[in-house]
């Protein structure tokens, strides 16, 4: 039987700290396949955002080679960031959507912005990333008309709209009460059950422990596979 391959992988890859080029992480080896969550924990400035910037090509990857969702990283030219974007779900610590605009609108902006041109495609589209984050109910209400856990499951409703293979989400839960973390934190278990690859990064040990997943513990300049019952 042939083995699945991997979503991502980084083998002996240096990460770097934005604009300063300064090493935060060394001897990167990891890999991650179809269908698992994964959680990046570790201190403040231990790497975790870096190395999720590596991975959606904001920052080059220049020592070691890796790939993510069939794009080489080491050999990335940045004209090819927005296609690879596109084969990813970003969601970050704030849903920052278009205030002016609907949620539903919000959607529509995205997928006309990477070339979706027919409307019941669109529209099809934007309804199914809705309903499965249960946000249909508030498709027509501004972000002001938003909680808190709303406007977070707008925005990753809006990172599964190009049918992401992985879903990277920087600190989702950080700004959120314990009831909205909770909906946020279901939500990415049943993208991951959906066969996506889900990272998060994420101070909250609780979620480790309560959401299985593997752990990539960030200490000291390097990264390590870490056993959840360990915390």
């Amino acid at each position: 039987m042939m083995q699945e391959r991997p979503s991502l992988q980084l083998s002996d890859a240096v990460i770097f700290q934005k604009n300063t080029r300064r090493e935060v992480l060394r001897d990167v080896n990891l890999y991650a396949y179809p269908g698992e969550m994964i959680y990046l924990v570790g201190r403040i400035g231990s790497g975790k955002s870096s190395l999720l910037k590596t991975l959606y090509g904001e920052l080059p990857l220049l020592v070691g080679r890796g790939q993510i969702a069939g794009f080489a990283l080491h050999n990335l030219p940045r004209k090819q960031v927005p296609y690879l974007r596109r084969q990813l779900g970003i969601v970050f610590q704030d849903a920052t959507l278009l205030e002016e605009c609907t949620v539903y609108q919000n959607m529509e902006f995205v997928l006309r912005a990477t070339d979706w041109r027919d409307a019941a495609a669109i529209d099809n589209r934007i309804w199914y990333a809705l309903q499965l984050t249960d946000m249909d109910h508030k498709a027509q209400a501004y972000p002001h008309q938003l909680s808190g856990g709303e406007r977070q499951r707008a925005g990753i409703a809006r990172a599964l709209l190009n049918n992401p293979q992985i879903v990277l989400a920087d600190e989702p839960t950080a700004n959120l009460d314990p009831n909205a973390s909770q909906e946020v934190m279901e939500l990415f278990q049943n993208i991951a059950s959906e066969g996506r690859t889900v990272i998060i990064s994420t101070h909250n040990i609780t979620h480790v422990r309560q959401y299985p997943g593997r752990v990539w513990l960030l200490e000291e300049g390097y990264v390590s596979e870490m056993d959840p019952e360990q915390f």
